[in-house]
């Protein structure tokens, strides 16, 4: 993990996580400079290494002062940009009641430094409105806790999400922010960023219920496909956020993902996306947006708790695949094991009993 290479100040955050293997390196770059955005790039080279102009990413013209080098090792770029928080209320009978739009790329963020773990690979960028009139976030914030991974296995905090070594955690939390209404409910957009010969779907996959995060059916995974239908890169994330800082199961908030599609804005200028992709950025690249809502139908679970967190796991490749876990396999074999062994033993009895009544009589000459 680096923070700021090649640049002393921490008046910006940018964060480097690389991962290396015998023909290939993965890059990982988190940053709030413009609004909060992960870079990731895939190249096929052990040495390949980040290179940033910091005078020309700080300008108002960034594009081209972030680049991989070599630039013809690379194999696979993209990028996810966390754009907008919404929030809002049911206000019956007038209907839903929208509060003004929290835009994150004006937000103001504590050095990531400060946070930075290198022995556990995790880092938090805490931020606020860089202008709050109605003091929402005077006793609250809005974090990104980043968490990469050395080995693969599973994340002890619900909802226990199966990673591997190539693939990076994010945890979005907002704890302490005053809600503006009555049962309001918050909204967080996130836009993709795919280069051409690349689109993202949204599939939701059903699962039987396990011992890792009860009465939870449902994965949903933001895949980049490529034209010959190869999985590029992944989002993933199960259907539920958590409204306590030591989630249980019973602080579950329902998550919804709605409506992906290609975005009909642009990104802000000052950011690391615009930085890397440059001029195709508004050209070649497409841009893709997709709403995750929390809180149930009435949306007082924030109300009561002030605490959100939602858990999304980030990668290249395939997503990793949840399988039955060796408790459910145990518990499948006794409940269809043991039926099954008391009817072979009861044929078993019946026919012995059977062939004992029998032998009583002598065989007739």
């Amino acid at each position: 993990m680096q923070y700021n290479p090649g640049w002393n100040s921490s008046s910006v955050n940018l964060l480097h996580v690389c991962a290396v293997g015998p023909r290939d390196s993965l890059h990982y770059v988190w940053s709030s400079i413009g609004a909060p955005a992960v870079l990731l790039v895939a190249t096929q080279s052990p040495s390949s290494a980040l290179r940033v102009n910091w005078t020309q990413l700080l300008s108002p013209s960034p594009a081209g002062a972030i680049w991989i080098d070599p630039p013809d090792s690379v194999v696979y770029s993209t990028a996810v940009v966390f754009t907008k928080l919404f929030e809002f209320s049911e206000a019956k009978p007038l209907g839903e009641l929208f509060y003004p739009t929290y835009d994150l790329a004006e937000f103001s963020w504590d050095s990531l430094n400060h946070t930075l773990n290198h022995t556990a690979l995790t880092a938090e960028l805490s931020g606020v409105p860089a202008t709050d009139p109605g003091g929402s976030f005077s006793n609250g914030s809005l974090e990104f806790r980043v968490t990469a991974y050395e080995a693969g296995g599973r994340d002890g905090r619900l909802p226990s999400l199966l990673h591997t070594a190539d693939s990076s955690q994010l945890e979005f939390v907002l704890a302490g922010v005053a809600p503006r209404g009555n049962s309001s409910r918050f909204v967080l957009e996130v836009a993709t960023v795919e280069e051409a010969g690349a689109v993202r779907t949204l599939q939701s996959e059903r699962s039987i219920d396990d011992e890792y995060t009860p009465t939870i059916f449902e994965v949903l995974s933001l895949l980049a496909e490529s034209q010959n239908g190869s999985t590029l890169g992944f989002l993933q994330w199960k259907a539920t956020a958590y409204g306590s800082r030591h989630p249980r199961r019973e602080d579950g908030i329902q998550c919804r993902a709605q409506g992906l599609q290609v975005a009909s804005w642009t990104l802000p200028v000052s950011s690391i996306v615009q930085a890397y992709f440059g001029d195709s950025l508004g050209s070649t690249c497409t841009v893709t947006a997709l709403n995750v809502s929390f809180g149930g139908e009435e949306g007082e679970v924030y109300q009561e708790k002030r605490y959100l967190s939602w858990s999304v796991l980030l990668g290249f490749g395939e997503p990793p695949r949840d399988t039955f876990s060796p408790l459910v396999i145990s518990i499948t074999a006794v409940a269809l094991g043991t039926p099954l062994a008391m009817l072979l033993l009861g044929s078993c009895l019946v026919l012995l009993a059977q062939r004992r009544r029998y032998s009583e009589y002598e065989p007739i000459n």
